[in-house]
């Protein structure tokens, strides 16, 4: 047609009764209220479809006489009035009874990530980091804490996977428009928008600000696709992760220093402040900037910016800690905060490290932080490992790297038929008992035929999915329909019986998405038997500058498509938040095979097994801490000293043995009533143990307990009477540091060797503190067994006691009466190590000096 098309977007009219769907839509409490949800599909279910979920782009493209129909229809009516109550009830609950603790009044938590996987109306996630921070916000809500995110709002998100048909990954961008996300823009009382500007090189960067409300909190998004801004600067949020360390580089200098003028331009005063990862990490220089102005110096700043910093790692990945070069991050810098000019080189120094001359975020995030954590019992021992060196004189296993294991937003992935089925077995309120290993216990009552036929529903829900999805790319891909069949011949939601074994995740080298194909033959042999199928169902997206992660897809691709294994191994294309529901609703197995010890936690697999599938799994990450004998399958890691073919081998050969021993018997041996009770039995375990230790209730409590009670509190001490405290401590600091080194131990008298049992042995230590006043350093006596070879194991810790000053040598005399306990041959050592009651952790300079 000629001529140039202009645009005009009629808008429905929502009809009075219909009135407050608008308010459901603009509130992300619906992603995991399927009630809710379910509404707005019943309005139009094919355009429900095309707008991807959204219940805000679906009001804005509806035809008017379908809603006219809807206001009409009092069973219509009827189901929005009960979905209004129950979301008039959840706003106006009053704090909830799933026995978390909660911050002190006044608080507030600030929450800092790149990423937050909401649901899919809202594509700013791209994977599990994401996901992982929308389950914070949501919890947050549903315990009513006073809490606020702080993102990025990118104009394309991440990419749109699409999978060719020699298996190649095509990464697809669009342009969203923001009228159709749940998202509205923050305005002053004039109407005008609230806006922050930041300086970046020869210029300033306008930043708009848009809120997302996540039922009770607030999400605040920056974005920089202003028409005042050049099109490079309007571009900075374009795409999420995207690999242009320049770009990339602004795009976490908006995301902190804007983070914080945004939370100011707001009136918001956290007293806690927590970056997700260390994308968010120059909140730490803002804030810094920002007491300097108020008159502090740049130490006590300091001082007084990080006690009331949390900080998270997620990964053990190289490429998971963003690096720069040193100049660029200088030349930034310099621009964003001009006042800090004369300080720059310190500030800098917060982010170097181990010679290196690059510039990295995790570094600073520790440095300026004194709460830190990991999200596993092992990748916390691991993330203490890495950052050894920023507390160099300190055992890795008394480091201030805390932990606490990721857990998973239950209501949002629990599937509606097991949410049914609590209410009836579990009791009302069950899911005020989200932590209460008890209440999880009662699924047990749930009757086998009936918890087979949830799980078998279920299944059938997810094969339907994965068929529409299939078989789009296969009409895409030009494939023949006669093909698709034989494709598709297991995935049959009118009989799902077949044995169903997921892997969804990201394609990385290190999750090893082709271990399963270790042995060609062996594998073959394992799913050829047509009376015991398997249909292994693969999912996931590898980041478009990764090409060993896109082999992986092409491999799998490949072996999908070969004769041995056509239809019993599928590659489902483009992986978001609702084919992965879909799928840890509905398949039987979760696999999960990572290189240990590379998982930080793997919380796909907590989702999995609350909704009934068991784990069969590599023992890393959160399956270390989460299998107990009887509740999955694990894979117990190869020796680290193996090389990687040698390791590979060993773990698949275990995988192999435990899917033709255990897993494909123990689901095919099916009694009378048509299932395995034994699989009934093992799979009742999985919900019920994984249940109240690995949800997001649990998580949030610990981070309150353990990070954001401590760091809102260390925060106000030193803060108070005019930041007094950060001063002092600052200054102690520096004495600290410039006397250390001239720090000396040895013993006043010769040691005991002897001892009758009950008796008590005399230890003095003669030290020389170089200036320093004795309640300047702690001297400690550790008691420990022969060979023990960590700090953290000794049987027992004692502080030597102040004496007196030895006039002779002006050395400082420390002792101790000790009594041992037990008999036999033990151990001591002495130690000492700076110490003031002002400090957050007790090893946080990273110095001790042993005798």
């Amino acid at each position: 047609m000629r001529g140039t098309p202009f645009r005009l977007d009629v808008r429905p009219e929502l009809p009075a009764s219909l009135k407050r769907l608008e308010e459901l839509a603009n509130n992300l409490w619906y992603s995991w209220d399927r009630p809710t949800r379910t509404l707005f599909a019943r309005l139009d279910r094919d355009l429900w479809q095309r707008v991807g979920h959204s219940p805000k782009a679906l009001l804005r493209n509806i035809d008017q006489r379908r809603l006219r129909e809807a206001a009409d229809d009092p069973m219509y009516l009827s189901a929005l009035q009960r979905v209004l109550a129950a979301y008039d009830a959840y706003q106006g609950a009053p704090l909830g009874t799933n026995h978390a603790p909660h911050v002190a009044p006044g608080d507030r938590i600030a929450y800092f990530c790149a990423e937050f996987g909401l649901h899919e109306s809202l594509p700013i996630y791209s994977g599990g980091l994401g996901i992982l921070a929308g389950d914070h916000c949501k919890t947050a809500s549903d315990l009513r804490l006073p809490f606020v995110g702080v993102g990025l709002l990118y104009r394309q998100g991440y990419f749109q996977q699409q999978i060719d048909n020699q298996g190649r990954q095509v990464a697809t961008y669009a342009d969203t428009e923001f009228d159709l996300l749940p998202i509205a823009p923050v305005l002053r009382e004039d109407g005008s928008e609230v806006r922050i500007s930041i300086g970046m090189p020869g210029r300033q960067t306008q930043v708009r600000l848009w809120r997302v409300q996540i039922g009770h909190v607030e999400l605040i998004l920056l974005d920089t696709d202003v028409a005042d801004n050049s099109e490079h600067d309007r571009d900075i949020a374009h795409r999420l992760y995207i690999g242009d360390r320049e770009r990339r580089l602004e795009q976490e200098i908006i995301l902190g220093i804007g983070g914080v003028r945004a939370l100011a331009a707001l009136g918001v005063e956290p007293t806690c402040w927590h970056l997700n990862e260390g994308h968010p990490a120059f909140v730490i220089a803002e804030r810094v900037r920002r007491r300097m102005l108020d008159g502090l110096d740049y130490d006590s700043a300091l001082e007084a910016v990080a006690a009331s910093t949390v900080f998270t790692t997620h990964t053990v990945v190289p490429a998971g800690h963003d690096h720069f070069p040193e100049n660029r991050v200088r030349t930034h810098l310099k621009s964003a905060l001009p006042e800090a000019d004369g300080h720059l080189d310190r500030l800098i120094s917060l982010g170097l490290s181990g010679g290196s001359h690059d510039f990295n975020m995790t570094t600073l995030a520790v440095r300026g932080s004194r709460h830190q954590n990991g999200v596993s019992r092992i990748h916390a021992r691991v993330s203490a490992k890495l950052c050894a060196e920023l507390w160099p004189q300190i055992e890795v296993d008394e480091n201030a790297m805390g932990c606490v294991t990721n857990g998973v937003h239950v209501p949002t992935f629990l599937a509606d038929a097991w949410q049914e089925a609590f209410e009836h077995h579990l009791g009302a309120g069950w899911s005020q008992r989200l932590t209460d290993t008890a209440c999880w216990r009662q699924v047990d009552a749930i009757p086998d035929a009936q918890f087979w036929n949830i799980h078998q529903g279920l299944k059938a829900q997810m094969l339907h999915l994965v068929r529409h999805r299939i078989r789009e790319q296969n009409t895409r891909n030009q494939g023949s329909e006669a093909h698709l069949d034989r494709i598709l011949k297991y995935a049959n939601p009118d009989d799902p019986s077949v044995l169903t074994i997921g892997f969804a995740r990201r394609f990385a080298t290190y999750k090893r998405a082709t271990l399963l194909f270790q042995d060609v033959d062996w594998l073959r042999e394992i799913v050829s038997d047509p009376k015991r199928p398997v249909l292994f169902i693969f999912a996931g997206k590898a980041h478009p500058a990764d090409e060993p992660g896109q082999a992986l897809i092409r491999r799998v691709d490949e072996l999908a498509r070969s004769p041995e294994f056509e239809g019993k191994v599928l590659l489902v294309e483009g992986y978001d938040l609702r084919l992965g529901r879909r799928l840890v609703n509905g398949v039987d197995v979760w696999l999960n095979n990572p290189v240990y010890p590379m998982e930080a936690c793997g919380t796909s697999g907590m989702k999995a097994a609350i909704n009934g599938a068991i784990n069969l799994s590599v023992l890393d990450g959160w399956w270390a801490e989460g299998y107990n004998g009887k509740n999955g399958w694990a894979i117990k890691p190869a020796s680290e000293t193996l090389d990687p073919v040698r390791r590979d081998a060993e773990e698949a050969r275990t995988l192999y043995e435990l899917l033709q021993d255990q897993v494909i018997p123990t689901y095919y041996s099916a009694g009378p009533g048509g299932y395995a009770s034994a699989w009934v039995t093992m799979s009742k375990e999985s919900m019920a143990s994984v249940g109240p230790r690995f949800s997001s209730m649990r998580m949030l409590g610990e981070y309150i307990e353990q990070l954001y009670r401590p760091a809102a509190q260390q925060g106000r001490r030193l803060a108070e009477d005019g930041f007094r405290r950060a001063r002092e401590l600052a200054a102690w600091k520096t004495r600290i540091r410039t006397a250390w080194d001239g720090i000396s131990l040895r013993p006043f008298e010769p040691p005991t060797v002897h001892l009758g049992y009950g008796g008590s042995v005399h230890i003095a230590v003669a030290a020389g503190l170089n200036g320093l006043a004795p309640q300047d350093v702690t001297i400690e006596a550790m008691f420990s067994l022969p060979g023990t070879q960590r700090a953290s194991e000794a049987i027992d810790v004692k502080p030597l006691n102040y004496e007196r000053t030895l006039p002779e040598t002006g050395e400082h005399l420390y002792s101790i009466m000790f009594c041992p306990q037990i008999s036999g041959r033990i151990e001591y050592r002495i130690r000492g190590y700076p110490s003031n009651p002002l400090l957050t952790h007790p090893f946080e300079m990273g110095m001790m000096t042993w005798l």
